[in-house]
C-alpha cells in the first residue's frame, strides 16, 4: 500500500508543479510572442493570439533599441540599484546587529517601530520627499531616487536582519571574543558570514525595489536620459493614444528575465531569509 500511495503523491506533486509553472511562466511566454508579432497580426481579433499568424519581425526590437533610450534606462537602473544596495547594507547590517545584541528588549520594540515606517504608503510620502529632494538640489537627477529609496529599504532590511542575528547563539559570539576577537571582529568574522542568507535577501529586495518603483521615479525625474527602465518604457512607448505594445512587451521581458533568473538561482536562500527573519 505504501508504494501506490507514494506514486499518487508524486503524481499530484508534479501536477501541482506543472500547473503553477504554466501559470507563472505564461506572462513571459506572452511577452515573448508579442515582442515578435506584427501589428496587423496583433490587432486582428480573428487571429489566434498565441501563434504567429504572420511571419515574426524584429522591427519592434529595433524601435525599442534605436528610437528610445532603453539601454540608457537599463544602465541607470543598474547603477541606482547597486548604489541603493550598498547604502542599505552599510546602514542596515550594523543597525540590525545593534538592535539585536546591544539593546535587550528595547531593541525588539525599536526594531518593530523601525519596520512600521516601511508600511507607510508611498502616496503619502512623495510630496514631503519631493521637498527634501528640491532642498538638496537633486531635481531631475538619478541621485534623487538614490537618496529616497534607502528610506524604504533600510527599515525593512534592518527588521529582517535582526531575526538572523538573534537566531545566532550569543555563546558563539562570546566564545569568539574570549579567543581574542573584539566585538567588531566578532561581528565581521562571525556574525556577517553566518547571516549571508539574510544579507542576500536584502540585496535582492533592495535591487528589486529600484527596478519596480514607478511613483518616485516618475515624480522626481522628467528627463528621458535620467529615467529608470520601469518609467522609461511605460512613458516613452506610449505616445498620445498610440501604444507600442510589442516594444513595451520587449522592454518588460528584457528587464524582467535577469531578475527572474536571479530569484531562481538564490531561491532557497531567499526563502530562508524571509522565513528566519519573520519567525525570529
Amino acid at each position: 500500500m505504501a508504494r501506490p500511495a507514494r506514486v499518487v503523491r508524486t503524481i499530484v506533486l508534479w501536477l501541482v508543479r506543472i500547473f503553477f509553472g504554466v501559470i507563472l511562466g505564461f506572462p513571459f511566454l506572452w511577452m515573448l510572442i508579442t515582442t515578435f508579432k506584427r501589428s496587423p497580426d496583433l490587432y486582428n481579433l480573428k487571429n489566434n493570439p498565441f501563434i504567429f499568424n504572420e511571419p515574426p519581425t524584429l522591427d519592434n526590437l529595433r524601435l525599442l533599441f534605436n528610437e528610445t533610450l532603453f539601454l540608457r534606462w537599463i544602465a541607470n537602473t543598474a547603477f541606482a540599484g547597486a548604489v541603493v544596495v550598498v547604502i542599505t547594507l552599510v546602514l542596515a547590517v550594523p543597525a540590525a546587529y545593534a538592535l539585536a545584541r546591544l539593546t535587550g528588549e528595547w531593541g525588539t520594540q525599536l526594531g518593530i517601530g523601525v519596520f512600521l515606517t516601511y508600511l507607510v504608503p508611498p502616496t503619502l510620502l512623495f510630496i514631503p520627499l519631493s521637498k527634501i529632494v528640491a532642498a538638496l538640489g537633486l531635481q531631475d537627477s538619478l541621485w534623487s531616487i538614490i537618496v529616497v529609496y534607502p528610506s524604504f529599504t533600510i527599515p525593512f532590511s534592518t527588521w529582517l536582519l535582526m531575526g538572523f542575528f538573534k537566531s545566532i547563539p550569543k555563546d558563539l559570539e562570546d566564545a569568539a571574543m574570549v579567543d581574542g576577537l573584539t566585538r567588531w571582529g566578532a561581528f565581521i568574522k562571525l556574525m556577517v558570514p553566518m547571516s549571508t542568507s539574510g544579507i542576500l535577501t536584502v540585496v535582492i529586495f533592495a535591487f528589486t525595489l529600484v527596478t519596480q518603483d514607478f511613483v518616485y521615479a516618475l515624480t522626481f525625474i522628467s528627463t528621458a536620459a535620467h529615467q529608470t527602465v520601469g518609467v522609461g518604457v511605460a512613458t516613452f512607448l506610449v505616445r498620445g493614444d498610440v501604444f507600442y505594445w510589442q516594444s513595451l512587451m520587449a522592454g518588460c521581458l528584457i528587464a524582467a528575465v535577469p531578475i527572474g533568473i536571479l530569484y531562481n538561482i538564490f531561491l532557497d536562500r531567499f526563502i530562508e531569509g524571509f522565513t528566519v527573519g519573520a519567525v525570529k
